[in-house]
C-alpha cells in the first residue's frame, strides 16, 4: 500500500506530457460557419420540387487557417449547394441518407481544399441546423 502512492505519482509525471500534447492540439481546431445559410432546390416526390435549408459549420484542424477557408468560402457554398441538388426526398429526409450527404460534403470540402490551398483543412463538417419541406 505504501509503495502505490509513489507508483501514481511517477505515472502522473510520465502521462502529464503527453495529455499537454493532446490538450495543445484540441485547443487549436477552429470552426467557420458558412454565412448565410444554405438554401436550394431537390426533386421531391412525384416530381414536385422541395426546398432544403442547412447550416454549415466547418471544424478546422488549425484554428490559423480560418482566413484561407474564409477566401475559398464561394467555392465550398457552390460545391455544397450542388451535392444538396442533386439529392432526392428519400436521402434528404432519412437519418442514413442525411449522414451520407453529410459525408459527400466533407469529401468534397477536403478535395476542394487540397486542391486550391494545399491541404484538405477541414477535419469535420457539421450541419447545425437541417430543414427541409
Amino acid at each position: 500500500m505504501r509503495y502505490l502512492l509513489p507508483l501514481l505519482l511517477a505515472l502522473c509525471g510520465f502521462l502529464s506530457p503527453a495529455m499537454a500534447a493532446e490538450q495543445d492540439k484540441a485547443d487549436n481546431y477552429g470552426y467557420y460557419e458558412l454565412e448565410p445559410d444554405i438554401i436550394t432546390n431537390y426533386v421531391g416526390q412525384a416530381g414536385h420540387l422541395g426546398y432544403i435549408k442547412v447550416t454549415v459549420q466547418l471544424m478546422l484542424k488549425d484554428k490559423d487557417k480560418l482566413d484561407l477557408v474564409d477566401h475559398h468560402a464561394p467555392l465550398i457554398r457552390d460545391a455544397l449547394i450542388e451535392i444538396l441538388g442533386k439529392q432526392n426526398a428519400d436521402d434528404i429526409r432519412s437519418l442514413q441518407g442525411r449522414e451520407q450527404i453529410r459525408k459527400a460534403c466533407l469529401k468534397a470540402t477536403q478535395d476542394l481544399l487540397q486542391k486550391e490551398a494545399g491541404e484538405p483543412l477541414v477535419a469535420d463538417l457539421l450541419f447545425t441546423k437541417y430543414l427541409y419541406y
